[in-house]
């Protein structure tokens, strides 16, 4: 008895579409509980006000195609049916992937920099010469900030 108290689903709602597109999230709440009636054998049902804000997060015309739910059998005689959390495994999941990721991020730093002096050296010579291309791009510049006011005195010709 104590291996039906609580059980784990995954309830398709995709004959949801076939509803009118006003009545579908209606529906699909209608078929959580049919499921959970048909497979938990008890008449009283009755749904989590998280499970009905994940059916009408996204409207009344749009609701999920399928729902993962945890099913419970309470003492009362009904079944309450609530969203499904997988809190042990996400809980553990990222913690060993962020480590190995930062690991290999150290591992990666501290061999880049090495790498990077040696040519950075020879390189110098060649970014000395680049800024004196730099300082032609800079006096190209304000040749085209004196385009500007051209153009202001031209229609003031066109006007004579």
């Amino acid at each position: 008895m104590s291996q039906e108290l609580e059980r784990v689903y995954t309830i398709p709602l995709g004959k949801v579409k076939i509803s009118q597109s006003q009545h579908r999230a209606v529906r699909a709440i209608n078929m959580i509980k049919e499921f959970a009636r048909h497979h938990m054998k008890v008449e009283t049902i009755k749904i989590d006000e998280e499970l009905g804000h994940l059916i009408w997060s996204r409207g009344v015309r749009n609701p999920p195609r399928k729902v993962k739910v945890r099913m419970s059998k309470t003492d009362e005689g009904y079944v309450l049916v609530s969203p499904f959390i997988d809190d042990v495994e996400t809980a553990v999941t990222p913690e060993k992937e962020t480590k190995k990721v930062e690991d290999k991020v150290e591992t990666i730093s501290e061999e880049a920099p090495a790498k990077e002096e040696a040519p950075a050296k020879e390189e110098a010579p060649a970014k000395e010469e680049a800024p004196s291309k730099k300082s032609t791009k800079s006096t190209f510049k304000p040749s085209v900030k004196k385009e500007a006011p051209s153009k202001k005195e031209a229609p003031a010709k066109d006007s004579k």
